[in-house]
């Protein structure tokens, strides 16, 4: 059955901007009591307010657990959480080996960490209701390495096996789990990174579409685009060989290393930041 999104409580982490405003916006409009949590409160409120329908927001930062507890109590105002969508995330690209070790440590905390603890926090509660769905944003190379993306890469590998053996323990208790994987957005954390060839250029709404239509009928894993889930899962059952031949022919083995370094100015020293 399809589920009647006026009907649910919904928290969105990383809501103030790109594919978590997105979200935001497309469930909004449908009536849905929406919570923003964004570690820029000021940007969250604000946005809050710019998208209006009741929706609220607090500051968050996903790594933190205790950070979680604050947030759920500032914005208890929408009930029960319904859903949680784990969508926070920074994505610093670079080699490996210039990678300074706070940098690295910085990825897997909001990337993975932000994942566990926003479970931690909210699915006792789904439990305790017997009802609830999680929906966890990786991406593609949580499937599909590449390089100069090797601990961003690395965190999403793990949220893709988190939500699988999240899944595997909370469906029998009545909560969904399921991991929505984009290709490369047209998001500020993306800037800079070309599209690997013959894949159309993906837009946050187009990811919020996606996530909205996992909520509707929770599925374990969702692409974006969708044909491509397919194509991918062919590939990684084949010959070495035959994978790095096709990641060469979509030049999707460097598109992190393409990525225009002066168009990501801007963000790079954000997420490094953060």
């Amino acid at each position: 059955m399809s589920r009647d999104i006026s009907t649910l409580s919904i928290v969105v982490t990383g809501g103030a901007r790109g594919i978590g405003r997105a979200t935001v916006e497309r469930f909004a409009r449908q009536g849905a009591r929406v919570a923003i949590g964004d570690r820029d409160a000021d940007l969250a409120r604000s946005v809050a307010v710019e998208i209006g329908h009741g929706v609220v927001a607090a500051g968050l930062d996903v790594s933190d657990a205790a950070s979680w507890t604050a947030f759920l109590g500032e914005v208890s105002s929408i009930g029960p959480i319904d859903v949680l969508i784990n969508n926070a995330g920074i994505m610093p690209l670079g080699s490996v080996l210039k990678e300074p070790d706070e940098v690295a440590r910085r990825i897997v905390d909001v990337n993975l960490h932000g994942v566990i603890f926003g479970t931690k926090a909210v699915a006792p509660g789904m439990i305790e209701r017997g009802r609830g769905h999680i929906v966890n944003v990786a991406s593609a190379v949580g499937r599909l390495a590449v390089a100069d993306g090797a601990t961003y890469s690395a965190s999403k590998f793990a949220v893709v096996g988190f939500t699988e053996a999240a899944r595997a323990e909370l469906e029998p208790q009545g909560v969904d789990v399921s991991v929505v994987l984009p290709t490369i957005v047209q998001t500020e954390l993306a800037a800079g990174v070309p599209s690997a060839r013959g894949i159309k250029a993906v837009t946050a709404d187009d990811v919020a579409k996606v996530i909205e239509a996992t909520v509707r009928r929770p599925r374990p894993e969702m692409w974006v685009p969708r044909w491509t889930q397919g194509m991918t899962k062919f590939g990684l059952v084949m010959p070495r060989w035959y994978q790095r031949g096709v990641a060469k022919a979509f030049r999707a083995d460097s598109v992190l290393a393409d990525a225009d370094t002066a168009a990501r100015a801007d963000y790079e020293r954000r997420a490094r930041k953060a």
